[in-house]
């Protein structure tokens, strides 16, 4: 299972890269053991980890919070619909995300690499990670505005 000091960096990252690239200041809730089901209509990016760590990480959020954050990155344009311009956005997020996590593991000596982003799209989701505990990390934004970090990664020794 991911111990504090693996899961630290995703969120120190996430809630950097929000604030940065998205003018959002989120905030924290309880991270909680998960099944990766996701019930409703939901916007999942799945980016998996290599090096000396492995596993993925899954952000997750409703429809309407991909539109809101889509929004938030180009200028507080109108996104009413998630579109291919709209989830390119929020999967770029992603990967700015990652990217940053990866830069905080470096300084502290972990090589990892990521994935590009896969997105997926659906209603009442479940995703099958293999051998690692999944921990969510919800962040939350603006009162009903959620991104679930489901960080499900270990280490390769």
């Amino acid at each position: 299972m991911a111990n504090v000091e693996y899961i630290n960096p995703f969120i120190s990252a996430s809630k950097r890269v929000m604030k940065d690239f998205c003018n959002i200041d989120t905030e924290m809730g309880k991270p909680y053991l998960t099944k990766t089901v996701f019930e409703g209509d939901k916007f999942v990016i799945l980016v998996g980890i290599t090096g000396q760590l492995t596993g993925q990480v899954i952000l997750s959020m409703s429809n309407d919070t991909a539109c809101n954050i889509a929004s938030h990155m180009m200028m507080g344009m109108p996104v009413p619909e998630l579109n291919d311009m709209a989830a390119s956005a929020v999967s770029e997020l992603a990967n700015m995300i990652l990217g940053n996590t990866a830069t905080i593991f470096s300084t502290q000596g972990i090589i990892i690499d990521i994935t590009p982003p896969s997105i997926l799209v659906g209603k009442d989701m479940t995703i099958t990670v293999s051998d690692s505990k999944t921990i969510c990390v919800p962040l939350t934004y603006e009162g009903d505005h959620a991104l679930e970090l489901n960080i499900a990664i270990k280490s390769k020794e």
